[in-house]
């Protein structure tokens, strides 16, 4: 296992990763610094910066998220929601085909171990609200008024 930290505008994060791909990324308040010349991580790394420059909103480094099947396609659902646009929780879970469901893709949501690159802060109140977000209410407001601000142009 490999870890780095990672200096956004938004605060430190904390990635890791396996030969797989990364598994975890998450906000780090008080990590310890780590450098690593994982290729991996150096490539998150240098994804995350052009994500903040407005220059990227997919993804291609390889993600290896730990989670259960449902998890695991909640975290899927998540990755098909396009840059700049936002759906609510019961949207989220019509798009998994568990209309029902949507207090355990909530729940879900809320386990994702893989900040930004599944992007659960696109994911909305039903009455339009911003809704919670584990890393901090102001970062899915920031994450999302830079993907809005950047993803049409």
């Amino acid at each position: 296992m490999d870890m780095l930290e990672i200096q956004t505008p938004i605060g430190a994060m904390l990635a890791k990763a396996n030969t797989n791909g990364i598994y975890s990324l998450d906000f780090a308040e008080n990590a310890e610094f780590r450098v690593s010349n994982n290729s991996l991580l150096v490539r998150l790394q240098a994804e995350l910066k052009e994500y903040f420059d407005g220059k990227r909103w997919e993804f291609t480094v390889p993600l290896a998220p730990i989670g259960t099947p449902f998890q695991m396609s909640v975290w899927d659902t998540l990755r098909r929601i396009p840059c700049g646009e936002t759906v609510s929780y019961a949207d989220e879970a019509r798009m998994l085909g568990r209309p029902s469901a949507v207090r355990a893709v909530a729940n879900a949501n809320g386990k994702n171990p893989i900040a930004i690159l599944i992007p659960c802060h696109r994911v909305i109140a039903s009455n339009g609200g911003i809704g919670g977000y584990s890393g901090g209410v102001w970062r899915k407001e920031f994450l999302l008024g830079l993907e809005k601000k950047h993803s049409k142009t």
